[in-house]
């Protein structure tokens, strides 16, 4: 009988060598166990040494005062920023001009017969009744104040993000390059950026555009790599054989298969842009924004929510328009004719409301709703605060989970020495991804404590954890529900344009007037803020698996949890930890609010950073909320690359 002799096989290390995770844990604690003695010898205790701490606060006072003493006659400023300036100014005054020239009535017809023409009759009516209900809440000239703003800042946004992510859709290099500067864009908080910003430019609309600009083109940039980068290969190899070049392959396919993933980063550019308007309020910016922050200042939540609405009804328009708009490129039948019968239509409107005296909103037609919204405020504190029998209070809530979450997660953090630290970062972030990651996220780790704020970044690091832990399970949950049901979808859309776009300022009252002040508000306010972005990406993923793949799994018999757990979900993965990416950057994003609410640490550095014009403070606390973002984002992204290298 013939004996049948297997391959050889390369003989593999027994016991925990086995496995590539396995071998890095061991290389791991093999460095581990030369370098943390002598760093225990040499800096001894659990938090970071001070001799390994820096003070910037002299080189960042010596670069504030230069750029107070040069404003005016440096050629840098004169030459370019200057040009700069003007040229921000000049776009928005004409925007606005313009808007005012139209008048109320021209505004409202114009925007509802592009959305007509865009998208049909039933988007036309809402875009109408979002105009008119802007009127009718008071707010018009601040809306247009704020709409002028905005357009200008959301096409240079969508400009700079899409230059931005198509280089780093293209090229791995500068892919790798751009990710540390959209980390730093995205998550380095607006008010750490307000002081520098407003050093440069002085109080006024430059500065409230640039600051938009920085926050709101990273979603642009990330959305149109991840877009170009996952067209669909056969498609593409297809197209290469056809002899065309790598310009004609870019405009013929990449960036047409990448067409959902661009109007979703054109979506959220929209709504991280309204987010700002309330914080570029604190710099000149004017509009709706100034008055949300007028009325927040006063504690008036009436006031404020008549002026955050129609920051809503905005992005909201926006939204379906350039969405719908985006949907039918490409579609046949578009006639030039129709198009100028529908501008034609406008300007018509335009003049007889012009020759009617149409042109400012009736003070007669305004409707107050500050008094009842204050009134059921005012009912909702006293009658959820405390004493619900069974569930007990929001106020109880908010004392549980900061017992039973946020104060061990707060203590165990600032309890582990502060080299223990620094390894479990490079053992989590090595796992997940390279050496490289890993080296770059402990890199960070201990930039924080060479800033000397090592305690309160924990502090925040403890906040950040448990928002984003929370984000995570209701966001996956919600965008699972809204990928599986188109109806669900539709429902939850509108609560999520309200989430994402409505300033925080509006909702901190409530929730401090639910939840009290302290950390759990500004955990919660967090929740709000970052949970649209991750329940749209989910869905997104989730909408983008191959439907023949599913079709494969229904024909093998696969139930509905079985093809998503075993087909969506693995196939969506890029998708996912985009959402998961999108979910600390924007929680982190929020830090600053919490600050403002009693979450204390780093969120309120900036804060008082900015309040005292102190340069240092500001940005120290700043920078380390970026090397938190940076160590956060190393541990989770970097699974992106390996999968695609098949490890």
């Amino acid at each position: 009988m013939a004996t049948i002799t297997a391959a050889p096989r390369k003989p593999s290390p027994p016991g925990i060598l086995t496995g590539r995770a396995a071998r890095k844990l061991l290389t791991l604690a093999i460095l581990a166990a030369v370098l943390v003695p002598l760093a225990v010898t040499r800096w001894p205790g659990a938090a970071w040494p001070s001799a390994l701490t820096v003070d910037v606060s002299g080189p960042l006072g010596s670069a504030s005062d230069w750029i107070i003493d040069n404003r005016d006659s440096h050629p840098l400023f004169l030459h370019f920023l200057g040009h700069v300036s003007n040229a921000v100014v000049i776009a928005v005054r004409a925007v606005y001009l313009s808007l005012l020239a139209v008048g109320w009535a021209g505004v409202t017809a114009t925007g509802a017969l592009i959305a007509w023409r865009v998208a049909g009759v039933r988007l036309a009516l809402g875009t109408a009744a979002a105009f008119l209900a802007c009127g009718l809440l008071g707010m018009w000239v601040p809306t247009m104040q704020t709409l002028a703003l905005m357009v200008v800042a959301v096409l240079a946004s969508v400009v700079v993000g899409a230059l931005l992510g198509l280089a780093a859709g293209l090229s791995d290099r500068m892919d790798r390059v751009l990710r540390p500067v959209l980390d730093t864009m995205q998550v380095l908080p607006a008010f750490a950026y307000l002081l520098p910003v407003v050093l440069v430019f002085g109080i006024g609309v430059p500065a409230a555009v640039l600051a938009t600009v920085v926050y709101a083109a990273p979603p642009m940039a990330r959305l149109t790599s991840l877009g170009l980068r996952g067209a669909d290969k056969e498609v593409l190899e297809a197209v290469e054989s056809l002899g065309t070049t790598a310009r004609q392959r870019l405009l013929t396919a990449r960036v047409p298969l990448a067409r959902r993933e661009l109007l979703l980063g054109l979506n959220q550019t929209i709504m991280m842009a309204l987010s700002m308007a309330v914080i570029a309020s604190v710099i000149g910016a004017g509009g709706l924004g100034d008055r949300v922050y007028q009325a927040l200042a006063s504690v008036d939540v009436g006031a404020a929510l008549a002026a955050g609405i129609p920051i809503v009804l905005l992005a909201v328009v926006l939204d379906r328009v350039t969405g719908a708009a985006g949907e039918r490129l490409g579609e046949a039948g578009k006639s030039p004719v129709t198009w100028l019968h529908a501008l034609a239509a406008a300007v018509a409107v335009a003049l007889a409301g012009r020759l009617a005296g149409l042109l400012d909103w009736p003070e007669a037609w305004e409707v107050n709703i500050a008094e009842p919204v204050n009134r059921a405020v005012d009912w909702m504190t006293a009658h959820l605060y405390s004493g619900v029998p069974v569930v007990g209070g929001t106020a109880d809530w908010a004392a549980h989970f900061t017992t039973w979450v946020l104060n061990p997660l707060r203590d165990g953090l600032q309890w582990l020495p502060w080299w223990s630290v620094l390894l479990i970062t490079a053992a989590l972030a090595w796992l997940i991804g390279t050496w490289r990651s890993a080296l770059t996220a402990v890199l960070a780790m201990a930039a924080i404590g060479v800033l000397g704020v090592w305690r309160p970044s924990l502090d925040t690091l403890s906040q950040v954890l448990a928002a984003v832990a929370v984000t995570l399970v209701v966001g996956f949950a919600a965008g699972i529900a809204a990928a599986r049901s188109d109806r669900f979808e539709r429902l939850l859309r509108p609560v999520l344009d309200v989430f994402q776009t409505m300033p925080q300022f509006v909702y901190l009252i409530p929730v401090v007037a639910l939840f009290g002040v302290g950390r759990a508000p500004a955990v919660a306010a967090a929740v709000v803020y970052a949970l649209p972005a991750v329940v749209r990406i989910t869905a997104q993923g989730l909408r983008q698996v191959d439907p023949a793949a599913l079709e494969s799994a229904r024909s093998l018999g696969a139930t509905s949890g079985q093809q998503l757990r075993q087909v969506q979900l693995p196939l969506a993965r890029r998708s996912l930890l985009l959402a998961v990416n999108q979910g600390v950057v924007l929680v982190l994003a929020v830090v600053i609010i919490g600050g403002l609410v009693g979450g204390g640490a780093l969120g309120y550095q900036v804060v008082f950073g900015l309040a005292q014009g102190d340069l240092a403070a500001g940005l120290v606390a700043g920078a380390a909320i970026v090397c938190l973002g940076l160590t956060l984002d190393r541990v989770t992204q970097p699974a992106e690359r390996r999968t695609k290298k098949g490890a």
